[in-house]
């Protein structure tokens, strides 16, 4: 028998940053599949998942800086692929780099990414991942260790191969993102990444060259010393998904383990930040 889900159709106002901070939290607490609209995003959870008070602990919610309102229903499983077909469109960066779901023509860039995206995050919608895909554009990663941390669809570790780094190690603590790395690295051909469902304490006696590290600001902060740690002499470290005034509290952080910021990207109030140890 079909699983049976709840719908929530969130309408958004203003519609950016607060609906790409209203997926995030919901997929804290166990909404599985997300799909953005015009006015916000529809989000699914598994009845069995669910709970009257599940959006109790979503912050967004309750911010003075946005206006969200929401509708909820019962549905029937849903057709997760038919619906990214419906609403998910091929991106260019900086002309060079196509990322595309099968289903597209191929614009025949430099470099071609195929992502079957799911529920994961990652797409290279996001200005997150646009600007780190920027930012590897001007790295030579010929034979360069590589870490994705909080790989998503494992995107960047994609890229990252298809610059000839190697080897590269991405992670994620989300199973569903775990799972689709694999598919997705896969589909592209992929054969120096390895794929690992887990978090920083993954990371002991490891040494990269470049890491990469999309992830909420909280998490950075925490996990800062580790990735620092694990960086070789010389290596570059890329950090985003923060805005633009978390950049004092980034660099303040960073700093203090002889790391300088070199520069950053900018793109909607979001940032991706390259530094270089010394």
């Amino acid at each position: 028998m079909d699983n049976i889900y709840i719908e929530y159709n969130f309408t958004v106002m203003p519609k950016e940053p607060a609906t790409e901070i209203l997926i995030a939290e919901l997929g804290n607490v166990g909404f599985e599949s997300f799909v953005e609209n015009e006015n916000g995003v529809t989000a699914y959870i598994q009845k069995d998942e669910y709970s009257d008070d599940i959006l109790n602990d979503i912050f967004v919610l309750n911010s003075d800086e946005f206006q969200i309102e929401y509708q909820k229903k019962e549905v029937a499983q849903t057709n997760w692929n038919a619906e990214w077909e419906k609403n998910f469109t091929p991106i260019q960066v900086d002309e060079l780099v196509s990322v595309r779901a099968p289903f597209h023509e191929n614009p025949n860039l430099k470099y071609d990414i195929v992502i079957e995206p799911k529920m994961s995050f990652g797409t290279g919608h996001h200005e997150t991942t646009h600007m780190m895909i920027q930012h590897l554009l001007q790295l030579d990663l010929e034979n360069k260790s590589v870490l994705d941390m909080g790989c998503g669809t494992g995107i960047l570790a994609i890229f990252a191969e298809m610059k000839n780094a190697k080897p590269i190690d991405a992670i994620d603590i989300d199973n569903w993102c775990y799972e689709n790395s694999l598919e997705n690295v896969q589909r592209n051909n992929c054969t120096n990444i390895s794929v690992y469902e887990g978090d920083a304490s993954l990371l002991n006696d490891k040494k990269y060259d470049v890491i990469i590290a999309n992830i909420n600001r909280n998490i950075l902060l925490m996990d800062m010393k580790i990735y620092t740690n694990c960086l070789d002499d010389k290596g570059v470290l890329l950090l985003s998904g923060f805005y633009k005034e978390d950049i004092p509290i980034i660099d303040n952080e960073v700093s203090k383990y002889n790391l300088k910021l070199e520069t950053f990207i900018e793109r909607n109030n979001w940032v991706a930040l390259k530094y270089n140890k010394l």
